[in-house]
């Protein structure tokens, strides 16, 4: 490999992690609840669990744009924004806003995207499970990488994120 790479002069950024989102190794296989990503078991560490409201949570995105890009979802396998309930709707807005307040206390972003990709040819990864990106944006983060070397850069480990972040989650009052 180190011929390689001096032969034609230019350096290396390997990202093996990417490799499963390439080959779509988190995608579900269908529509089911049971094959999808959001509603799989398991403790809220290994899940990149932030907050879970009532009928929503907040989990990190396994493939960021940026450091600190969340998702805010219904706890409920819904696949349209239609589809939720009047108190999903408002737990999904309440949590985004809070979303916003940790991630700008915590890292200071210049701004924030915010979208729902709703249904495949929207964009959306996970079709079957509507959830909500919030993408904390800075200025110059859209650098050279993603545009050669379709590669994203990102400064902090996935469970340091998620560790951070649910630290200054703001404990809920009843």
């Amino acid at each position: 490999m180190e011929e390689v790479a001096r032969a034609d002069g230019l350096e290396r950024l390997w990202t093996p992690h990417r490799m499963a989102y390439i080959t779509g190794g988190e995608k579900p296989q269908g529509p089911r609840e049971d094959q999808c990503p959001f509603c799989r078991p398991g403790d809220d560490e290994h899940r990149l669990l932030v907050a879970r409201g009532r009928s929503c949570f907040v989990v990190l995105n396994l493939f960021p744009y940026n450091p600190g890009h969340l998702l805010v979802l219904p706890q409920r396998h819904v696949a349209s924004y239609l589809d939720l309930t009047p108190a999903e709707t408002m737990e999904l807005a309440t949590l985004t806003q809070t979303a916003i307040r940790v991630l700008k206390a915590e890292y200071q972003p210049a701004g924030f995207n915010l979208g729902i990709n709703q249904g495949e040819v929207a964009g959306a990864g996970i079709a079957a499970h509507l959830h909500q990106h919030i993408v904390p944006r800075w200025q110059g983060d859209a650098n050279f990488l993603p545009i050669v070397a379709q590669t994203k850069a990102v400064p902090e480990i996935l469970a340091d994120t998620r560790n951070r972040l649910a630290a200054a989650w703001p404990t809920p009052k009843d």
